[in-house]
C-alpha cells in the first residue's frame, strides 16, 4: 500500500506511520470507541482511508514528530573538525594512526633488543675480563652493554608510558561512546512520544470518526416506465383491408350490400315492351 506524501512527513517515516496505523486496526476490538469495525467498513478499507488522509492525521503530533527529526539529524550530524584538520581533511587522522603505530613498534622493540644487546655484550666482556692478561676491549665490550641495559630499563619505561597514554585514549573513546548511546536513547524516547501522539491524537480520532459518520444517501432515482420488451423492426403490420373499407377520412367502412333485382325483364306489366 503506498501513502500519500506529506509535506512534513519524511519518506522514511512513513513505514512507521503504516505500522502505527496497522497496530492500531489490529487491537481495535480492544477499544469500546471502535467496537463499530466491520458493521459499515472493514479494517482494509479503514486502512485505505487513513492512508489517503496521512497529511491531515500527522499533522496532528506535528510538534513531537519536529523533535524526532531533529534528534536524530543531531545524531547523525558529524563532529566539528579542528581547525588543523579543516586545513588539511584526513592529514591529522593519517599522522596520528602513523604515530601510534611507529610508537608501538618502538615501545615494543626497543626493550627487546636493548635487553638482548645487553645480555650478550656482558656476557661477553667478563669473559674476555676472565683472560690472563685481560685483552684492551674487554672494558670496552663491558661499558656497552651496560649502556644497552640503560637502554633497556629506558625502553620498559616507555612501555608503561604508552600503556598509560592507551588507556586514557581509550577512556576518552569510552566517553564518546557513551554520549552517543545517550544521543541514541533521546532518539528512541522521541520517537516512542511521536508515535504515541500520532496513535491517541490522529489515528484514534480519525477512525472513530469514520465509523461514526453516517453513510451517505443515494439520490433517488424516479422509476422508468415499462417498455414493451419486444423491440421495434422499423415496420407495421400491412393493413389487410380492401380499398372500399376506407373512407376518405382514414377511417375504415364497412361494406354496404343489397339484395339483387330478381325479377324477369319480360314480366314488366302490360305496358311494358321489351327491347
Amino acid at each position: 500500500m503506498h501513502m500519500n506524501s506529506a509535506p512534513h512527513l519524511l519518506a522514511e517515516d512513513r513505514p512507521e506511520f503504516e505500522r502505527t496505523l496497522d497496530e492500531a486496526l489490529r487491537t481495535a476490538h480492544e477499544r469500546p470507541d471502535l467496537a463499530a469495525l466491520g458493521q459499515r467498513l472493514n479494517s482494509e478499507q479503514l486502512r485505505t482511508m487513513a492512508l489517503s488522509a496521512s497529511a491531515i492525521i500527522a499533522a496532528h503530533a506535528s510538534a513531537e514528530y519536529d523533535h524526532y527529526v531533529k534528534a536524530r539529524q543531531d545524531l547523525r550530524s558529524p563532529a566539528v573538525p579542528s581547525p588543523g584538520a579543516l586545513l588539511v581533511p584526513g592529514v591529522g587522522e593519517h599522522a596520528e594512526t602513523t604515530g601510534a603505530g611507529a610508537v608501538a613498534v618502538v615501545a615494543v622493540l626497543t626493550p627487546v633488543l636493548a635487553g638482548i644487546a645487553a645480555v650478550v655484550l656482558l656476557l661477553v666482556g667478563y669473559l674476555l675480563s676472565m683472560l690472563d692478561p685481560a685483552p684492551a676491549v674487554a672494558g670496552a665490550v663491558l661499558t656497552a652493554g651496560w649502556v644497552f641495559g640503560a637502554l633497556t630499563v629506558a625502553g620498559l619505561l616507555g612501555a608503561v608510558v604508552g600503556l598509560l597514554f592507551t588507556a586514557l585514549r581509550n577512556r576518552s573513546t569510552a566517553f564518546q561512546v557513551g554520549h552517543r548511546d545517550a544521543s541514541n536513547e533521546e532518539v528512541d524516547r522521541a520517537r516512542e512520544a511521536w508515535t504515541r501522539a500520532l496513535l491517541e491524537r490522529g489515528i484514534l480520532p480519525f477512525l472513530r470518526d469514520e465509523l461514526t459518520r453516517p453513510p451517505e444517501t443515494a439520490p433517488a432515482v424516479p422509476e422508468q416506465p415499462r417498455q414493451n420488451r419486444i423491440p421495434g423492426l422499423g415496420y407495421s403490420r400491412p393493413d389487410f383491408g380492401s380499398p372500399s373499407e376506407h373512407s376518405g377520412n382514414g377511417h375504415r367502412t364497412r361494406p354496404s350490400y343489397s339484395s339483387p333485382d330478381f325479377s324477369s325483364p319480360d314480366y314488366g306489366g302490360p305496358d311494358h315492351k321489351p327491347e
